[in-house]
């Protein structure tokens, strides 16, 4: 599968990313409850941000995936790991459908993980998932992600885990 990348348009993509994070299937992101004027503010406020950028993963030319990268010395994990130069924190949500298609939440995931690396810049990419996110924890895993330790955020207890690109490259055959 080959996906591209643009970048959110807070306003005109509004719509669709409130159907997206509003859905049962999105309930770790945490916006079950958010109106679309939340999801508005919430995007315009990471286009705004210079350590936090938004998204979206588009299959020819549909919009398929959200994924948000943010430099986690700035955002989301202050204080509650030590960052290395070359760390890049990462999100990443599939549209909801009611036709899944088996392996395609592992080549979104594999997607996103190439593109972060693509920048050279970047040498460990860093998640913090909630802790009951089994699913996204053997996807994690399947793309190279260690688990380090147990982390309390504000809204969640979290899994810290991390990939180096030759983590990376050696779980999935892909190089970066």
């Amino acid at each position: 599968m080959t996906f591209t990348f643009r970048t959110v348009d807070p306003l005109q993509d509004a719509e669709l990313l409130h159907s997206w994070v509003t859905h049962p299937k999105a309930a770790f992101w945490m916006m079950q409850d958010a109106r679309l004027e939340d999801v508005e503010r919430a995007y315009m406020e990471i286009a705004a941000d210079e350590h936090h950028h938004a998204l979206l993963g588009l299959q020819d030319g549909v919009p398929v995936f959200l994924m948000e990268k943010y430099d986690p010395a700035h955002r989301e994990l202050v204080g509650l790991y030590e960052p290395r130069p070359g760390d890049v924190g990462m999100h990443f949500l599939v549209a909801p459908t009611d036709t899944p298609v088996h392996g395609f939440t592992r080549a979104v995931i594999t997607a996103v993980m190439a593109h972060l690396f693509e920048d050279a810049a970047v040498e460990r990419v860093v998640v913090e998932p909630d802790v009951a996110n089994k699913a996204v924890h053997a996807l994690n895993e399947a793309v190279g992600f260690v688990p380090e330790r147990e982390i309390h955020k504000p809204e969640k207890k979290a899994l810290l885990s991390f990939c180096t690109r030759e983590r990376f490259a050696a779980a999935t055959g892909v190089a970066a």
